[in-house]
């Protein structure tokens, strides 16, 4: 039997547009673009959603999913189609969906990726229901200090992750911020909105392995402070490199060398296998991916 993974409750739809969503646990309503993992590691993965809506520029707009006509969705006071019409935007039937399993579930995170490559930020972000995938832990650090997410294959379970519904040009922008990662067909049921499971949809497949517990099991993502505070207590090679605290590991990891020795030590101490994520050959419902 599968167990499902709670997500928080989405606010009102009614409320303003402002890039502010309300979810359980953060005292009401929080600003999804406060945290920004690229500036300050330990915020990794950055704010995420409580729930669907459509990133647009400096705003995150609640999204109505009901049904299984995508432009009928509602965002803004108006149908999804007739959003994205009147930005100017790809229409849904032309979008690539790719599953979010670290910090591209993060408005913040998304927006600084594009606007880093003069793409606009305006993407459909769908909760959805992800069965045989959970978010792990990737085995290397990244360029800003972070050790972040990978997909690891979870028989039987279900979490709660987001489909990101992007164009070529956001799709091939978005490639090109994942050096560490491959991008493949994933081999799981994704639902959204207890609709018929979606097709054609990738996910960003680690190129390192995942870091193991202390079972030999993948480890499953946990906050980035925890984490790297786990990693460090684990293994005596990683703290004479990085220093004690996730404060020293982020301060020391600037460093390029330091950077590839605490990959290596994750590799060669942490690493394990993430399991069957990704499918090796394209979907033949999907436009074919870019490398």
């Amino acid at each position: 039997m599968s167990r499902p993974v709670s997500r928080p409750v989405v606010r009102s739809r009614d409320e303003p547009v402002t890039g502010r969503v309300g979810g359980v646990g953060h005292g009401g309503a929080v600003d999804l673009f406060a945290d920004d993992p690229m500036a300050r590691p330990l915020t990794y993965p950055g704010r995420v959603p409580a729930g669907s809506g459509v990133l647009m520029d400096d705003a995150y707009v609640p999204l109505r999913v009901e049904g299984g006509e995508r432009d009928r969705w509602r965002a803004d006071g108006v149908s999804l189609g007739a959003l994205l019409a009147r930005e100017g935007a790809e229409p849904m039937r032309g979008r690539h969906r790719v599953v979010a399993v670290g910090s591209n579930a993060a408005p913040g995170q998304l927006r600084a990726k594009f606007r880093d490559h003069g793409v606009r930020p305006l993407v459909p972000m769908t909760a959805a229901d992800v069965t045989g995938v959970v978010p792990g832990v990737s085995a290397h650090v990244s360029r800003w200090g972070y050790v972040p997410a990978a997909p690891i294959a979870a028989p039987g379970e279900t979490a709660g992750l987001f489909v990101l519904w992007l164009d070529e040009e956001q799709l091939a922008a978005l490639d090109l911020t994942e050096p560490n990662y491959v991008r493949r067909p994933l081999a799981a049921r994704v639902v959204v909105a207890a609709g018929a499971p979606l097709t054609g949809v990738f996910v960003y497949e680690g190129r390192h392995g995942c870091v193991a517990d202390g079972h030999g099991r993948p480890r499953r993502l946990t906050s980035q402070r925890a984490l790297v505070q786990s990693l460090l207590e684990a293994s005596p090679s990683l703290r004479h490199v990085c220093g004690d605290t996730p404060e020293d590991f982020v301060a020391n990891v600037r460093d390029d060398t330091v950077r590839a020795e605490a990959s290596r030590i994750l590799q060669a101490e942490h690493r394990t296998g993430a399991g069957r994520v990704g499918l090796r050959e394209r979907h033949p419902d999907s436009p074919s991916p870019h490398r």
